[in-house]
């Protein structure tokens, strides 16, 4: 049996790890299963890769030349394995978000890479009747060309992506005159760029060279220009995109490198993120053409100089009496409890307020946090238990029946001008109808707007208390006042 054939099996098995994999990570309960699954995969994947790369080598006529690609490959896994623990060793939860979107920045490079070596190397003609070189040859030049865009917009997107949830960079939308017409204009462009590339003369180099450039800065900036028009408060479903554009990249590198199991994966990532973007948007009343056009995002306007009143503030102790009065309490976390990591302290007052019988359950929105995803992660973490973790939809009609909601950390997901105030940037956006309850404490460091940039005037209602400070703090200076 060679060396091939049995990457080709091993490719095989890692394709339905993966595929478990996704189906595993769908679920709470089965999401460390899922994990375990795409880490096998990705081992058997990276080892019969390893193979047929030493196979090839070890194949060269010039012995000497074998122990360079041999050293350049065993020093790139043992630098980037060094780099991905050191990673995983100190980033926070919180920090998550940007390093996932830093992650895609090196799959859409990578893609272009592979991209530009491709079309130094050109098309391998070995063993095909010459009457079929010239399709070949084209399709290879498409190939490349596509690659290396997907690549590009995906590089500069992510790093916009990056940065902004990084707080480095400016979270509102960049409006430049005609936005829409730079995006679709960009795209005519390099539709056109590929024609050319893919039609010319395949001994031109010098041409060919130049329309690839042309082609990858067109789409350095269209990457930058879609991810920086789209507002702070829809990152989330941006970093879902992404993923799914990272997938895309590897997909088209797996063409290029002939290699079925990064066609697959690529495809399994491009298709699934694409999906999930999908229901984001949904459940956040956008276009889900929008979102990867770049499409929306306004400032933030008039809002934000409303007058709702004054706000009433409240103490540990206070809160401490409400909750044990209360007989349903509904906690509903956001960006905040990550910052603080009062996840802990949060799933600590969840058993006490059991314990005396009260019904403690998590309203979950589908964007809070900066990752979709991001709040469930947390909470398991903090082993609080999944049957109470509830999404958006399944808690919103019990609202009206609930005594206490403790909104921590959340701003952009509680906001009822969302429901009501057909002006607001995030009109039409499904929020938590935590306004409903018949008390609302609200845990947060200031009065500042939230990720959107937008006043909430859920901190103005009558039935609504701020309690001002760090949430970990206000957490276990309520448990103390509980106890």
């Amino acid at each position: 049996m060679t060396i091939t054939a049995v990457a080709t099996a091993a490719y095989i098995v890692a394709s339905l790890l993966f595929i478990l994999s996704l189906a595993g990570l769908s679920k709470h309960e089965s999401s460390k299963s899922g994990l375990t699954y795409g880490i096998v995969g990705m081992g058997i994947a990276l080892v019969a890769t390893i193979a047929l790369a030493l196979n090839k080598v070890f194949d060269l006529e010039d012995y000497d030349l074998t122990w360079l690609p041999i050293v350049l490959m065993a020093g790139a896994i043992v630098v980037g394995a060094l780099i991905g623990l050191w990673r995983a060793r100190i980033v926070e939860m919180t920090g998550m978000p940007e390093l996932i979107a830093l992650l895609h920045s090196f799959v859409g490079l990578a893609a272009v890479l592979i991209g530009w070596n491709g079309a130094l190397q050109g098309a391998h003609l070995e063993g095909i009747p010459e009457s079929d070189h010239g399709a070949l040859i084209g399709i290879h030049a498409a190939e490349v060309a596509i690659g290396i865009f997907i690549g590009a917009v995906t590089f500069t997107g992510s790093i916009v992506a990056n940065l902004k949830l990084s707080a480095k960079m400016k979270s509102a939308p960049l409006m430049l005159p005609g936005k829409n017409i730079i995006n679709v204009g960009s795209i005519v462009v390099f539709v056109v760029l590929t024609a050319v590339y893919v039609a010319r003369d395949a001994h031109d180099d010098t041409t060919g060279l130049i329309l690839l450039g042309v082609i990858t800065a067109l789409a350095l900036f269209l990457g930058w220009h879609l991810v920086a028009s789209i507002g702070g408060g829809d990152m989330p479903v941006v970093i879902s995109m992404l993923n799914s554009y990272s997938g895309w990249a590897a997909a088209a590198s797996g063409f290029l490198l002939n290699n079925d199991l990064l066609i697959v994966t690529g495809a399994l990532v491009g298709s699934s993120g694409a999906y999930l973007s999908y229901i984001m948007c949904k459940a956040m009343n956008r276009s889900f053409i929008s979102v990867i056009a770049g499409g929306f995002g306004i400032e933030a306007g008039p809002a934000d100089d409303t007058d709702y009143g004054e706000h009433r503030e409240v103490n540990a102790e206070q809160v401490a009496e409400l909750l044990s009065g209360a007989k349903s309490v509904v906690i509903t976390p956001g960006y905040g409890m990550a910052v603080a990591q009062a996840q802990y302290g949060v799933a600590e007052l969840t058993s006490e307020l059991r314990k005396k019988g009260v019904n403690v359950r998590f309203g979950i929105h589908p964007v809070a946090g900066r990752l979709p995803g991001h709040m469930n992660v947390l909470l398991a973490e903090a082993k609080v238990p999944y049957d109470v973790v509830l999404e958006m939809d399944e808690i919103n009609d019990d609202f009206p029946e609930t005594d206490v909601v403790l909104v921590i950390g959340a701003n952009d997901t509680v906001n009822p001008a969302a429901a009501e105030d057909p002006s607001s940037p995030i009109a039409g956006m499904p929020v938590l109808e935590v306004w409903n309850a018949e008390n609302v404490i609200v845990f947060k460091r200031s009065m500042a707007a939230g990720y959107a940039g937008v006043q909430n005037p859920l901190f103005f209602r009558e039935n609504s208390a701020m309690l001002f400070g760090d949430a970990k703090d206000r957490v276990q200076d309520i448990l103390s006042a509980m106890r």
